[in-house]
């Protein structure tokens, strides 16, 4: 199956883990937030992070949310610092695209372990 934006997600997945491998475990949620951002912008990927996003019910605004990272205006990232994973991180992802113009959502998880969830809408 060819994703969409499979080249770009494969870059963004590339950058967090060098990342990963370069802080390791025990930061804050921000801390990874912002060395994902730089390292998107020496790899020349543009990222803006904390975006607001307008979400839509029926063609109506009905509220925002701010992303943590929107990469070259097609791809939201979620990143969580924590143990693990759970549904509602992944149901979070997803109401974003649903609600949302974008497609497709990484949502990337640094901890003990690091987990890649990729959802297209």
């Amino acid at each position: 199956m060819e994703y969409l934006y499979k080249e770009l997600t494969e870059r963004i997945i590339s950058a967090f883990y060098e990342v990963y491998n370069t802080l390791g475990v025990g930061f804050l949620e921000k801390v990874y937030e912002k060395s994902l951002l730089a390292e998107l912008n020496l790899r020349k990927i543009k990222c803006k992070e904390q975006a607001r996003i307008d979400v839509f019910y029926k063609k109506q605004i009905v509220g925002e949310y701010y992303a943590d990272l929107i990469i070259e205006d097609t791809v939201i990232v979620e990143l969580k610092a924590s143990e693990g994973l759970v549904k509602s991180n992944e149901y979070q992802l997803k109401n974003y695209l649903k609600a949302t113009k974008y497609e497709v959502g990484l949502l990337l998880k640094s901890g003990k372990t690091r987990d890649i969830t990729k959802d297209i809408h």
